[in-house]
């Protein structure tokens, strides 16, 4: 079996290829990060209570659920390159248009199309690098697609800050007479765009053009991305891994021929999917300027608070990078979930003992407000050191290429609909259980997911993609 990494020569195409690539994960973040700054806004313009927030916040996550469905079915029909141009136009269309809506409804619309391109760069991207990077540093590229998920975010944050700054609040009128919380979103258009024409430049993924028997054109793009002897290889691979059952992708695909159940790998895919949102951290990327204000902090500290929260994340991924392709995937996943356990316990500990004002205000009192702080930045470290980028990197590459689109479907609909439940229900949670009942729950996802990763995740660390077993 040849490895693409023993003979690839042209290693900094295959970089910039990835990195190409890598600008869906940055908008995915973008447009994820974005709406925390704006739900003060939201509220003002589209006098919408706690319910109808929630709503609007996460109306997005609908259009992701949607969207990673179809774009894997799709990008097995199409191509990965030709559905992320899709993408790439519906961010452009969904940052506009969220700026510009003058209700809720039309603000729903703009976010649910939003929705689709995240739902489709997500899946898309990292399993775009999986199939075009050589197995012994897949994992170290897979994970560069976390980096720029947390860049996007810390750029909505950081830019969320300086608008709320130049403006005074997120709600007051600035440039051209509109609202800050607008311009907020209209800032996504330029790398949105810039995604879209660079993705005019980057090859198609060669074991896609296999599948869709397409081999000279699968040769050509392995030439340039490996030299020409290790291409012809692994063409042949990608060919034999193909042979005995090549077929059109079906969700028929995703049952065990034995059994006819479902196979096990796919239920992994599905709990790693699940997992990631059960921990809570998206209540982090939305609702962070929320949380910290119902503690006690001003809109431009909160505000900032989530620029530091980026920042810290950024850090954690470059760790992920590093150790990925060396101790594996399996292990940081397990790290992970102890980490962020014992971060969110804390967190628990910190909101019960928050003293409540008559209007309904939370405050932090004596330690508490440290610790919560604290424990808050080292939950998102441990996140994204683990959970954040090795979820991404093995929805990439664990399945088979017969199976991959599919696969990515199934799992990319459990992502974003955990996500969606987790995202609407905060603002429930938050004015019923309070931040520690909310915590709590998520808290008890966390300790889950150490079972989970104990029983159930196998290592795929410097397997081949045409070794990946179903």
């Amino acid at each position: 079996m040849i490895n693409i990494s023993s003979a690839t020569n042209n290693t900094p195409y295959v970089i910039v290829v990835s990195c190409i690539a890598t600008i869906g994960g940055f908008l995915f973040g973008f447009d994820s990060g974005v709406i925390n700054g704006t739900v003060q806004g939201l509220q003002v313009a589209f006098e919408s209570d706690s319910i109808g927030t929630g709503f609007n916040v996460a109306s997005m996550l609908l259009g992701c659920a949607i969207g990673a469905y179809f774009a894997g079915r799709l990008a097995d029909r199409f191509g990965r390159r030709a559905i992320m141009r899709v993408a790439a136009t519906l961010f452009i269309v969904s940052a506009w248009g969220s700026g510009i809506a003058t209700g809720s409804l039309e603000f729903v619309v703009y976010r649910v199309l939003g929705g689709l391109a995240v739902g489709a760069a997500s899946i898309l991207s990292p399993a775009y690098i999986s199939e075009i990077a050589p197995a012994h540093y897949r994992g170290a590229l897979a994970t560069v697609q976390q980096i720029a998920i947390i860049s996007g975010l810390f750029i909505a944050f950081f830019s969320n800050y300086l608008l709320a700054i130049s403006a005074g609040a997120s709600t007051a009128e600035f440039w051209l007479g509109f609202d800050a919380w607008r311009w907020m979103f209209w800032v996504e258009v330029l790398p949105a765009t810039v995604f879209l024409v660079a993705l005019f430049f980057i090859p198609e993924s060669p074991r896609y053009l296999v599948l869709s028997r397409q081999r000279d054109k699968a040769l050509d793009v392995l030439t340039k991305l490996a030299g020409a002897e290790t291409a012809r290889r692994k063409v042949d691979e990608i060919d034999a891994s193909l042979a005995a059952d090549h077929h059109k992708p079906r969700l028929k695909d995703l049952l065990d021929p034995q059994t006819n159940k479902i196979r096990r790998l796919v239920w992994v895919g599905i709990g790693l999917a699940t997992f990631q949102q059960l921990v809570g951290i998206n209540v982090v990327f939305y609702y962070g300027a929320v949380l910290w204000q119902s503690v006690g902090f001003t809109e431009s500290h909160a505000l900032l608070i989530n620029v530091l929260s980026g920042a810290l994340s950024i850090a954690a991924v470059v760790v992920a990078l590093l150790l990925v392709d060396r101790i594996g995937r399996k292990p940081l996943l397990l790290a992970g979930s102890i980490g962020m356990a014992f971060s969110l316990s804390a967190l628990v500990i910190a909101f019960v003992n928050a003293t409540t004002g008559d209007d309904g205000s939370l405050t932090l009192e004596g330690i508490y407000g440290p610790l919560a702080l604290v424990a808050a930045n080292v939950y998102v470290i441990f996140f994204n050191a683990s959970w954040g980028p090795v979820m991404w990197v093995m929805l990439g590459e664990m399945f088979p290429n017969q199976i991959r689109g599919t696969g990515l479907a199934v799992s990319g609909v459990a992502q974003w609909g955990s996500n969606f439940g987790i995202t609407i229900s905060f603002p429930i949670l938050l004015a019923t259980v309070g931040l520690g009942g909310a915590y709590g729950l998520y808290t008890a996802g966390a300790i889950l997911s150490i079972i989970f990763v104990i029983k159930m995740v196998h290592e795929t660390r410097g397997v081949e993609l045409e070794d990946m077993q179903g």
